[in-house]
């Protein structure tokens, strides 16, 4: 999974401006694979309907996926007939990499995919761009599982679709709805700044992208969309449900190593009022008080497996120290990422250390209860031993959420900027991560490590770069998709 550091915070989302007429404000990109039959008709009707109802400049990329047939021809003409149609080629597979690539290289301020076979109805296509043109979302998805949604499908791809959709719920607790559609958008800044962390070049590169940017705080608007199945659709759906499988569980696994950076992404906007700083309104608290106590009750029980378990060989006062130490160290590290949003391992020992000093806080509350109880009774029952140190861990359990909130992860105000700054030792010297974004209207950089304009000619007349129609993809094959929807 890459831990590369992306290109820097967001800036706050504005209307984009509708009189900038040397830049289309929508890029729609088809990728495509073999699809000499079905491009042209595809390219024409979407031509169309944009002409026809779109009320702002656009343009149409065919993102030609190393094709050995003869689609790349029929893109080239279809360039050449139409002034709002381009196409790019790659010699590598993966509908991903074709997206990246262009959208990477896209000048055009709002992004946006669908597949060649056009399945989703086209009337959905501005209400999909529409939140991102006034800046109200970041990205926006079609969605054929929602309530509104009309559908026409077979019962097989139903089946794999709504299966998949709940084993993203259930292992990655994704909340949209819909992850597989081919019809997607994204604002561009938004996509320079997260395609870096996105690994996939396949199908599930879709999957992993709206997975980071959910986990990162970003806005996505979800579309219910009418779509009909293609019965000549040639995805291999065993190994593309493989893939998707293994791209689930190695961005779970990041997620729960904490080796992606989405601290850099989360709350990237200056206009969330969750940001305002209010008088007498702690930030956080009620999220945090939740994490707590679900940690804290977690913590109990282990704390009290362990006192049963260390019991008949020890004492009850060695039995309580040995059980509270370990449920201690636990505990701290499970508040420290869950409760407390710490990431990291930068001064992990320094937090542990404080949360040992609460942790003899709490040990003072439980030995002085049991040495109260061995006072009162010479031989208290084990049901009784229980009672009272549960009262007591109650009690110190109020008293250590006070210190972790206000003493061993007191809350930083020193705003996003120092966030990146302290957690980005390459910002400040490398153009590539410079942290103000460029305007609508420019191109990615070429010196940009992740941008696919260092490495590719782009077609686009607003770019210093020559006009070429062959494109070569610097990343590495990794499936052999294409590029219709699952």
């Amino acid at each position: 999974m890459r831990t590369d550091s992306s290109p820097g915070t967001l800036p706050a989302r504005e209307h984009l401006p509708a009189t900038d007429a040397g830049t289309p404000v929508l890029d729609v990109v088809i990728p495509v694979y073999n699809e000499e039959k079905d491009l042209q008709p595809c390219v024409r009707r979407l031509h169309e309907h944009l002409t026809r109802t779109f009320p702002y400049a656009f343009r149409i990329t065919i993102a030609d996926n190393a094709s050995t047939d003869t689609t790349p021809r029929v893109a080239a003409r279809l360039a050449e007939e139409l002034p709002e149609v381009t196409s790019f080629r790659l010699e590598q597979k993966g509908r991903g990499r074709a997206l990246r690539t262009v959208w990477s290289a896209s000048d055009a301020p709002v992004l946006a995919y669908m597949d060649v076979d056009l399945s989703t109805d086209l009337n959905a296509l501005l209400p999909l761009v529409a939140p991102l043109i006034s800046g109200h979302s970041d990205l926006a998805i079609g969605s054929r599982l929602a309530r509104a949604s009309r559908v026409v499908r077979g019962p097989k791809r139903e089946l794999i679709s709504r299966a998949y959709n709940l084993i993203l719920r259930g292992s990655l607790q994704a909340r949209f709805s819909d992850a597989q559609c081919g019809f997607k958008a994204i604002r561009r800044d938004v996509a320079q700044v997260l395609l870096p962390l996105v690994e996939d070049t396949g199908w599930f590169f879709d999957t992993e992208m709206l997975v980071l940017a959910e986990r990162a705080g970003l806005r996505i608007h979800e579309v219910p969309v009418d779509w009909v199945d293609d019965p000549d659709s040639t995805v291999h759906i065993v190994k593309t449900a493989t893939d998707d499988l293994k791209g689930v569980w190695r961005v779970g696994r990041a997620l729960a190593s904490g080796s992606l950076p989405l601290d850099r992404l989360a709350r990237p906007f200056g206009d969330d009022p969750r940001d305002r700083d209010l008088q007498g309104v702690p930030r956080g608290l009620a999220r945090q008080l939740v994490g707590f106590c679900v940690v804290g009750g977690l913590s109990t029980l282990f704390y009290l497996l362990l006192y049963t378990g260390f019991r008949p060989f020890m004492g009850s006062q060695f039995a309580n120290a040995l059980a509270l130490l370990v449920s201690a160290i636990a505990n701290t590290a499970a508040n420290r990422r869950l409760t407390f949003g710490v990431r990291g391992r930068d001064r992990a020992v320094r937090h542990q250390a404080q949360g040992l000093v609460v942790f003899g806080i709490g040990l003072a509350l439980t030995s002085g209860s049991l040495a109260a109880l061995n006072a009162a009774t010479s031989s208290p029952s084990h049901s009784t031993e229980l009672a009272v140190l549960i009262a007591a861990n109650l009690a110190a359990t109020v008293l250590r959420f006070l210190l972790f909130r206000a003493w061993v992860f007191p809350e930083r105000r020193d705003g996003a900027a120092a966030v990146v700054a302290s957690h980005d030792p390459v910002s400040a010297a490398s153009p590539a991560y410079a942290t103000t974004p460029s305007s609508p209207s420019s191109p990615s950089s070429p010196s940009s490590p992740s941008s696919p304009s260092a490495y590719v000619t782009t077609p686009y007349a607003t770019t210093p770069h020559a006009p070429t129609p062959h494109v070569t993809a610097p990343y590495e094959a990794r499936g052999d998709h294409d590029s219709r929807d699952a």
